[in-house]
């Protein structure tokens, strides 16, 4: 078997860390216990988180152990950002939204066999934990030259906003939770995000001070497009792992659109695909880009990895549907609004509002001549079905799950209208 850091690095997914080569031999001697940490300052992971989740099963596919902490202390202060103080949510939040991210991340590991992931939440060694406490034991081994030092803490100290005592704490928390791994189940390598690094060091310094031993910490890259911009559904927004706080098929439609430059790399990242099915779509998308077989097969794996095969069925029914190559029929309501959330809308009542006049109120034609003149030449659809009556009036036969219908000019031009009866 490839070495474990070997496949990591072709994969892309490894930044800093501090010594590879003790590193890899302690993963050849193995198993090693290690872990990545989540906290709950959302109520669900997004596309950031997913790459560690995906390298923490690539390391328990090659035989070592997981750990999954999930911050239900360090959620309730959050990790300093560039720009920015943290709102601080409500104890009850936090709890809710941990919650629900032990649920995220525990679908991404194996809990069975020798190796088998277990999932920790810090508030069980710090909630009873005194200020005083933390301070004489923990906070004696921090140097405020190190933490200052700390490129997320220098550049808000630098801004207007400046940086409060209590988010610059979070690196005694943060180092805490390594320390206390290492004591209670020899957890000997953290991972995170490369802007984690800092928080990071801060418990690899600890556990030297401390225990007087040498841990590791690797950090994978941080995700961009090949533009050089950021990589999210919008500019710096996330893509949420939550189906309800971003669709099945708002996800599998994002994947799809990844360019031509991005889709080689991302399969890599973000797929357990081997090299030699890689390089494959590699050659694919050099020699047939039009088809599309790289973006489509990232698509189905990163959805079906999310949201399960069952859901990534139904997604790609809806496309299918959609546009024109599938049974409008077939799709549940839930999955038709949500593919086709994007376009424009509007309300009709059965048996009394005319194809010619919702052609015209969803702003498909932009008058009734020019509808009419469009059913007349077959240009016009309802649910994929050509009309050609210029005096036909919405009927309750038309109507799909949840109500709807899907009006369509032309092979591109769609929208859908909501309906009630008259």
């Amino acid at each position: 078997m490839t070495d474990v850091l070997d496949e990591l690095q072709w994969r892309g997914l490894i930044a800093q860390h501090t010594d590879l080569d003790a590193l890899r031999a302690a993963l050849a001697d193995g198993p090693v216990s290690y872990y990545c940490g989540f906290d709950p300052t959302a109520p669900s992971l997004h596309h950031g988180h997913l790459v560690q989740l995906l390298l923490l099963r690539h390391l328990q596919n090659a035989g070592h152990h997981p750990y999954a902490l999930v911050g239900g202390a360090t959620g309730m202060i959050g990790d300093p950002r560039m720009s920015g103080e943290r709102k601080l949510n409500t104890a009850e939040t936090v709890a809710e939204w941990t919650e629900r991210l032990r649920g995220q991340v525990s679908r991404f590991l194996s809990f069975e066999g020798d190796n088998a992931a277990t999932v920790v939440n810090n508030l069980d060694w710090t909630a009873g934990l005194t200020a005083i406490e933390l301070l004489r034991d923990v906070g004696q081994h921090f140097r405020i030259s190190a933490m200052l030092a700390k490129d997320t803490v220098a550049t808000r100290l630098a801004s207007s906003e400046g940086l409060s005592y209590t988010e610059f704490s979070y690196q005694l928390l943060q180092g805490m939770d390594f320390l206390e791994l290492y004591r209670r189940h020899d957890v000997t390598l953290q991972t995170g995000g490369n802007d984690q690094w800092g928080n990071l060091v801060s418990g690899l310094d600890l556990i030297r001070k401390v225990e007087g031993t040498s841990v590791h910490v690797l950090t994978t890259p941080l995700i961009t497009k090949a533009d050089g911009t950021k990589f999210g559904k919008t500019e710096g927004g996330a893509v949420w792992l939550a189906p309800d706080m971003m669709s099945p098929y708002a996800f599998y439609q994002f994947w799809l659109n990844t360019a031509d430059d991005d889709v080689v790399r991302f399969l890599k990242i973000f797929t357990f695909r081997t090299r030699e099915e890689i390089e494959a779509l590699a050659a694919e998308v050099a020699d047939r880009p039009f088809a599309r077989a790289a973006q489509r097969t990232l698509a189905e794996d990163v959805t079906t990895l999310v949201h399960g095969a069952d859901a990534t069925a139904r997604v790609q029914a809806a496309s299918a549907a959609v546009f024109g190559k599938g049974d409008l029929r077939d799709l549940d309501a839930d999955t038709l609004r949500d593919a086709t959330a994007e376009l424009p809308r509007a309300t009709g009542v059965v048996g009394e509002t005319s194809i010619v006049d919702l052609l015209v109120a969803t702003g498909l034609e932009a008058g009734r001549g020019a509808a009419r003149r469009t059913i007349a030449s077959g240009g016009a659809s309802v649910n994929g079905h050509k009309i050609d009556d210029d005096e036909r009036l919405l009927a309750a036969g038309d109507l799909l799950a949840g109500g709807v219908v899907v009006l369509r000019r032309g092979k591109k031009n769609m929208a859908i209208v909501e309906t009630h009866q008259g």
